[in-house]
């Protein structure tokens, strides 16, 4: 198992513009706020937190996609505050910035969509935000350098940016994708504390791009997670330009093919700059019922303390993962369960198999793992990335606010 480094080559979308500055939100004096505008027509489509504890800008951007079924001319993003548990004032707080957006760019505060994240319960300073649009909005620049910086910008604890891109040929023409996403801690599927914003020049409705954004975070985003926190800002959103001038119905399998492979690649990032991570495994659930029971089994063992801490120690210990197989709440004949790691069998029919522990240990040590679980149940599997749980994790969330 290897996981793609961020690419040294960007193929950067029509119709796009980027920016960013630092408002004064994070202590560290870093950029903390980012401004993307978008060409007219442009359409949208967003796929939000199941968190029933939602932040301002998960509210407001959700009712704004509604209010204007699709159409999206702005998108704002601030780090280091989360703008959530701030009440009704959160939510005014994160309308008026819109507010203030839209004025500037000539458009509706509907049209422009508000992103967050950071700590969670802290007001959101809107007047250090709407001090510096002005000095956005003239910045705007539709290049490589402005796109990493916006990368760059919505950090929180991410040790690196984050950013995808391919692009594929159709019918005379080129469809370009830019990914860009943010998260390292409160990482487990059903969307995680991240922010992922996908970026095309395809000609699309939203409905298409709905369809095409939820079937790949099905399998890609939501078979990641690092610590099974489910966050209250993670938002995945995919705008579409349409300067290319190609149609997504035209082209549709190649553009899943590339808006599963930048959602991959965003996802794999991720999971690799994990708060604390030492070692990224990948857990394959082969012969289950359904793809679901797979995944339901990989959300037991990659949330297991006891299995993350073994793999934190590189202890090849099968018994916990055999044990969280059996309270995943699947339907399982232990009788049935093999467990490898790496090349080796450790685990035979539900009873222990003969293995080289050293080698175990020097696979597990290694940064990337690969672990494979067989269910016996029937033909279907599942690839889920997650890691360890180690020291260097409890220290950078245990003092995350101070």
């Amino acid at each position: 198992m290897t996981l793609p480094d961020t690419p040294l080559q960007i193929f950067l979308p029509k119709g796009f513009s980027f920016s960013s500055t630092a408002a004064g939100i994070k202590a560290s004096g870093r950029a903390d706020l980012a401004l993307v505008t978008c060409s007219a027509r442009t359409k949208a489509a967003a796929v939000f937190t199941r968190n029933r504890v939602m932040a301002a800008p998960v509210q407001v951007g959700r009712a704004s996609l509604n209010r204007t079924r699709g159409s999206l001319r702005a998108l704002v993003v601030n780090s280091g505050n989360a703008n959530c548990a701030t009440g009704v004032a959160g939510i005014a707080a994160c309308q008026q910035v819109c507010r203030e957006v839209a004025k500037r760019l000539g458009i509706t505060a509907a049209e422009v969509f508000p992103s967050s994240t950071g700590i969670i319960g802290v007001p959101l300073p809107a007047e250090k935000i709407v001090a510096r649009l002005a000095e956005l909005v003239s910045q705007q620049a539709a290049t490589e350098q402005a796109a990493c910086q916006f990368a760059q910008t919505i950090m929180t604890t991410d040790t690196r940016p984050k950013l995808a891109s391919v692009r594929f040929r159709s019918r005379g023409g080129e469809v370009r994708l830019l990914g860009v996403a943010k998260g390292s801690g409160m990482i487990h599927p059903q969307l995680a504390t991240m922010l992922v914003y996908v970026f095309t020049d395809v000609t699309a409705p939203p409905t298409q791009l709905k369809r095409h954004l939820v079937r790949t975070c099905e399998e890609t985003f939501n078979c990641i997670s690092i610590d099974g926190d489910t966050s209250t800002n993670d938002t995945v959103l995919l705008l579409a330009s349409g300067q290319s001038g190609i149609r997504v119905d035209h082209c549709a399998k190649a553009f899943n093919a590339a808006l599963i492979e930048v959602c991959q690649s965003l996802a794999r990032q991720i999971v690799r700059d994990g708060e604390g991570v030492q070692h990224v495994i990948c857990l394959c659930i082969e012969r289950a019922k359904t793809r679901e029971e797979a995944k339901q089994v990989a959300r037991a063992i990659a949330h297991s303390a006891l299995v993350k801490t073994a793999w934190a120690g590189a202890d090849p210990n099968w018994g916990r993962i055999l044990a969280a197989i059996g309270y995943s709440g699947a339907p399982v004949n232990p009788a049935r369960i093999n467990i490898f790691i790496g090349r080796q069998q450790v685990c035979r029919q539900g009873s222990a198999a003969h293995f080289d522990e050293k080698e175990a240990h020097s696979h597990l040590a290694q940064p990337e793992c690969d672990i494979r679980v067989q269910l016996g149940r029937g033909r279907s599997g599942a690839h889920f990335y997650t890691t360890d749980l180690s020291e260097e994790y409890v220290r950078i969330n245990a003092d995350y606010s101070t």
